[in-house]
This record gives C-alpha cells, sequence and structure tokens, in this order.
C-alpha cells in the first residue's frame, strides 16, 4: 500500500493535518474512536480554542518557535470553521471558547472535513515499525490482526505526549523522534493538581474559591480547589507548568478583597461579633475554621489591634506552601516539553535534517496555558504541516 503521506494519531493535530495534507493521506491511530481527547475535554464541551490565544501563552525552550504558525492559523479562522459546520459556542471565562452542546460536534466536524479532503482514516491500529526508505517512509501495522505495510512519501508524528495514559498516550512520538535522532527537552506532567504527602487538605476536600498562586517566575489569579490529596483548580493547573520539585508557592486567598480596611471597619460598626465568624463573611467557613489555629484568629474583633489584624490579612495573602509532587501524567492535561524546536522548521514543522518528517501538536515542545490554548496549537501546527506536505503554504 502506498500513500503520499501518513499520519500517525487522531487526535487535534492529526485530524486537522489530514484536511490540509492532500487526498493520498492515510490517519493512523490505536483507539477505538478518532479524537478521544477532544470527546473528554472541558466537561465534554471541548474548550477548543480561546479568544486571547498569543504566543505569550505557550512555554517552550524558543518561546519565538510557534509564531510562525499561530500566525498563519489563528483562533479566528478556527471560530470560522466551527461556524461554517453551525456549531453553537460561548465564551465561558477569559476567552475560552466551549461549544453549547458536545465536544463530539467538533470531531465529528474534524473527520467531516477529513473525508471532504479525500483522506483515509484507519482505526484499531498499531504502528510495530516505522522505517526510512530511499522514496520515504516505510510504516509496519497491526490491523485486524493482519501485518500490514505502509510506504508513504511524508510521515507526520501527531501521537501526541505522555499525559492521560488511560485514553491511550504512550511515548511512541519521542521513541520515533530517538530512532530518527531528533533531540528530546525534558517532558514532565503539565496542568496537573499538586499533591501533600500528608493529605493534610483532606478535610477540605470540595472547598473552592478565587485565589493568586505565584512562585518565583510567574502567578495565575483563577479558582483554587482544595482535594483530598491535595491542589486543583484553575490557579493551581497553570502554575503547575511553572513549577518544580522542592519549590514553595504562595496562596494569596484574598486577592481581591481589601479585607484589613473591612475587618477595621466592622470592628467599629460590631466590635462584639467573634472574629471567625467575621472572617467567614469573607472566606469559606471550613477554610476559616481549618486555618484559625495557625492564624490565632480567637475572640472578638473588638479585641484585634491594627497590628494583629494586619499580621492576619497577610497570612491570608502569602501562605506559604511546599507541595511533596503532583498527580502526574494520570491526571495531567498535557505534556510539558518535547520533541526539539531546534530541530524543526517553525514554519512547516518538518525535520530539518529528515525531509518528509513532520511533528506537530503536543509531541513538540510547545505548551499552552490552560483554557484552549493547547487545541489552537494542535490546529495551527496541523494546518502548518498539512500545507507544507500540499504545496500551499
Amino acid at each position: 500500500m502506498t500513500y503520499e503521506t501518513v499520519i500517525l494519531g487522531a487526535g487535534a493535530a492529526g485530524m486537522m493535518c489530514a484536511t490540509r495534507s492532500g487526498a493520498s493521506t492515510l490517519v493512523i491511530d490505536h483507539a477505538k474512536a478518532p479524537g478521544e481527547k477532544i470527546r473528554i475535554s472541558g466537561g465534554g464541551r471541548c474548550n477548543f480554542t480561546n479568544m486571547y490565544a498569543s504566543p505569550e501563552n505557550y512555554l517552550s525552550q524558543n518561546p519565538h518557535f510557534c509564531k510562525s504558525a499561530m500566525a498563519r492559523y489563528t483562533q479566528w479562522d478556527f471560530i470560522e470553521l466551527v461556524d461554517r459546520h453551525g456549531i453553537a459556542w460561548h465564551e465561558k471565562t477569559l476567552g475560552q471558547l466551549f461549544c453549547d452542546g458536545s465536544a463530539k460536534q467538533i470531531v465529528a466536524m474534524l473527520v467531516q472535513e477529513m473525508q471532504a479532503a479525500g483522506a483515509e482514516l484507519w482505526l484499531q491500529t498499531s504502528v510495530s515499525a516505522v522505517e526510512k526508505t530511499a522514496d520515504g517512509y516505510r510504516i509496519s501495522t497491526i490491523r485486524d490482526g493482519k501485518i500490514r505495510t505502509i510506504d508513504a512519501g511524508n510521515l507526520v508524528i501527531a501521537t501526541g505526549g505522555k499525559s492521560i495514559p488511560k485514553m491511550g498516550a504512550t511515548g511512541l512520538a519521542y521513541d520515533l523522534a530517538r530512532q530518527f535522532d531528533l533531540p528530546i527537552t525534558e517532558t514532565r506532567p503539565a496542568l496537573v493538581p499538586f499533591t501533600f504527602s500528608d493529605e493534610r487538605f483532606k478535610p477540605l476536600a470540595g472547598v473552592a474559591l478565587p485565589a493568586r498562586l505565584s512562585n518565583a517566575r510567574t502567578s495565575f489569579d483563577e479558582a483554587l480547589l482544595f482535594t483530598h490529596r491535595g491542589l486543583s483548580g484553575p490557579s493551581v493547573l497553570q502554575l503547575s507548568s511553572y513549577w518544580r520539585e522542592g519549590e514553595p508557592i504562595s496562596v494569596n486567598l484574598i486577592p481581591e478583597t481589601p479585607l484589613f480596611d473591612l475587618l477595621r471597619d466592622q470592628r467599629q460598626a460590631g466590635g462584639r461579633k467573634d472574629l471567625t465568624t467575621e472572617l467567614a463573611r469573607h472566606l469559606p467557613g471550613r477554610l476559616v475554621e481549618f486555618l484559625a489555629p495557625e492564624l490565632g484568629s480567637k475572640g472578638r474583633l473588638a479585641d484585634q489591634s491594627d497590628a494583629a489584624l494586619r499580621d492576619l490579612c497577610d497570612h491570608l495573602e502569602n501562605w506559604s506552601l511546599t507541595p511533596s509532587g503532583t498527580e502526574g501524567y494520570r491526571t495531567a492535561e498535557v505534556t510539558l516539553g518535547g520533541i526539539d524546536t531546534d530541530s524543526l522548521s517553525s514554519k512547516t514543522m518538518e525535520a530539518k535534517m529528515t525531509p518528509g518528517l513532520y511533528v506537530i501538536g503536543e509531541a513538540v515542545d510547545v505548551t499552552g496555558w490552560l483554557g484552549g490554548y493547547n487545541f489552537q496549537w494542535a490546529w495551527a501546527s496541523g494546518v502548518a504541516a498539512g500545507n507544507a506536505i500540499a504545496g500551499h503554504g
């Protein structure tokens, strides 16, 4: 069997690439259905892009690498595609766009676009070997219990990273990169909850509030969620991409609340009130109860000096914690790091030293923030490779 292009991986990047790469394209995936990560994303509604997506929202050893692809296929281009397919959507918060209905609509849209482009899709197909030939690449597969060999002029690696192995994620992209001498940067789980070995936050499991989480490199203002194992929520997931083992993090539990002024005013108006009762007006009651011993928040408001109130507020604004670790790839939304961008063309995603070999999506050392940014990178890098293969860009 011979195809012009074989794409390994029927995820967001692989399917997007197949909509552009020409009629003689075969997409291979080991899953039972295409786009499984798309299907489960965004609580089943798929946070398919972000209105504010820009290169500043991505981590990479080369922060400039993503600029070319993202400039040539923007979030507005993908929104136009979604609109053309009649898929209703809404902005949730911070520019995050979701389907009104189901994430399955995005999968169906991509499958339809692939079919219109003439691409073929093989599911429940495993790749047993890949080798370079004089004319391109030879891919050995197992499908329906039979060994099938495919020759292709172009090979696209779109198999993602290691995150969420229960969805079938493997390190195939990195195995192939090593085979073809493409360097790999350090990989680690990203957009992932923090854990604490002493399970100290178990009594707070389910408590959520707006917070600002910071470390020496950056900070994020979004929701914080306490869990049985530690900390989660958007602010935690965001910061996890910038965190390293052993580092402390700072938690501001009152980022938008002028608590010192409010407590001082209330001391004048109702000093007989218990301090913890007043705090529970501004913070979840269970959290106030949990923190009371270390805050020293005892007695009535009238008994608190300005200095005592200031110390209390400082503690709530600069709560220092050192996570034991993270929940790892099991729950990580993406993999940080990947195939080194120095080995790839930023315009075409083709390996500089290996003609006809392309790497796109999460397999590349480009990792977006939480909120639709990683999908936008998948769409943009997929289009860049697909257009290059088809000779359109």
